[in-house]
């Protein structure tokens, strides 16, 4: 092979069948992809040990890809439980999987998703450390950090969040500028947590070039973790947020230079008359890197509710730029999501990918909406129930209030104006209360 990583494979111009198969998917031409990859602006996370992937592109030009965050914890064990919730969020259409196991055999469920998984599969090191090592974290060496990434490259994952951001001077920095929430990042919050208690710089930010040499090893993506993304409303776009994506930025180039493949991770929560300008922001300071977003969740006040405050700063986020949409459930802020929050987050979060598609004019993207039409002028409703996003909770509502002719729903019933119209314009007669 005469290439270590997608990206460069690109900058050689070596066509690999990733990037055939993300072509074909996109509906773009070779050339153009490869050379979106070329300057960092698209990517392809796929781990050469990650045998059972199905590559997608991540690139703000491309579909915009959906996140789906599972994985154990301490109160929730049931390896089984997340096996049957990631089957499920690949069958509804889920690009990635990341896994954020915090407790029990975390190395075991690893290893089967990267065996078993055709989605790409991302993982936070640096939570999986404390579980693995066992130890107070202040114990935990920089040497070991360094190790836990090396194991989670070589179990085949294809991204990895590393919180290297962070490091000692903008720590300093944002103790003197207080928060509201202050870090709510819980990679973040450990490695603040690991420099005050030890006095060192993180070391992911002091030994990144030897990061940058794992994930070339193995081909491994690095999303550039957002430790100081904010958590509430009051800290959106403050000093230590923006200070935290300048050094990402000046991350992103070192990583180029060894043609390391980049996404950024963004926020967080964040008002929506703020999240263009940040789309814009990120942009600029990481030099048109894919943008990964965690919502943005657009008020503080819905718990229970928050895929649809997601949804809705998901939607103009990537209208706006951003490539990568990681989902949020009901359940956020709560518990950890049950197999029903994981489709609800899903599928409210497929939605906002689909709508910035459209709105961006994603090739292939208001064909899918102009079948639906379609179908709804003809009163279609098989083809309807084929062309929703979520089919079943499609099917289970009309069958659970069936109207009196099939051909109209119970909401309108003869008054149905789909149907008047269509028997209207053929020259029917209509007499709405005679039928």
């Amino acid at each position: 092979m005469d290439h270590s990583t997608q990206m460069e494979a690109a900058r050689r111009g070596v066509l690999t069948k990733e990037m055939a198969a993300v072509a074909e998917k996109e509906r773009i031409g070779t050339d153009k992809l490869m050379g979106l990859m070329a300057e960092g602006r698209a990517i392809i996370p796929c781990n050469r040990l990650h045998s059972a992937l199905s590559p997608n592109g991540l690139g703000s030009m491309l579909k915009t890809k959906i996140n789906v965050n599972l994985g154990t914890s301490r109160d929730m064990t049931d390896l089984e439980m997340e096996f049957k919730k990631v089957q499920s969020a690949v069958e509804m259409g889920a690009e990635a999987i990341m896994d954020l196991s915090s407790f029990g055999d975390t190395r075991k469920f690893r290893r089967h998703l990267t065996g078993n998984c055709t989605a790409m599969i991302g993982t936070v090191p640096i939570y999986d450390a404390v579980v693995y090592y066992n130890k107070p974290l202040a114990q935990i060496t920089t040497e070991e950090w360094i190790d836990i990434a090396r194991m989670h490259a070589e179990d085949g994952v294809d991204f990895m969040t590393i919180h290297c951001g962070i490091n000692r001077d903008t720590a300093h920095k944002f103790k003197k500028n207080k928060r509201l929430t202050n870090i709510v990042s819980r990679g973040g919050s450990i490695i603040f947590a690991w420099m005050e208690m030890t006095g060192k710089e993180n070391p992911f930010y002091e030994r990144f070039d030897e990061l940058l040499e794992i994930c070339r090893d193995y081909d491994v993506t690095l999303s550039l973790g957002d430790a100081c993304r904010p958590g509430c409303l009051a800290d959106a776009t403050d000093a230590s947020q923006v200070e935290e994506l300048i050094t990402l930025g000046e991350l992103t180039k070192r990583a180029w230079e060894r043609d390391v493949q980049v996404m950024i991770e963004g926020p967080g929560h964040m008002p929506l008359n703020q999240i263009a300008a940040n789309m814009e922001i990120e942009k600029t300071l990481c030099h048109g890197a894919p943008f990964y977003v965690l919502g943005p969740i657009v008020t503080d006040v819905a718990p229970g509710y928050d895929h649809i405050t997601s949804a809705i700063g998901g939607a103009l986020a990537a209208a706006s730029g951003a490539a990568f949409l990681c989902y949020v459930t009901p359940a956020e802020h709560l518990r950890l999501p049950d197999v029903n929050d994981v489709k609800e987050g899903i599928v409210a979060a497929r939605i906002a990918a689909h709508a910035a598609d459209i709105a961006k004019g994603v090739p292939g993207a208001r064909e899918w909406d102009d079948r639906m039409s379609f179908a709804r002028k003809k009163l279609d409703w098989e083809k309807m129930f084929e062309l929703a996003i979520d089919p079943e909770k499609a099917r289970r509502y009309r069958a659970e209030s069936k109207p009196e002719k099939e051909d109209t729903c119970s909401m309108c019933g003869n008054f149905c104006a789909v149907r008047n119209m269509n028997r209207i314009l053929d020259g029917e007669i209509v007499s709405i209360f005679d039928e």
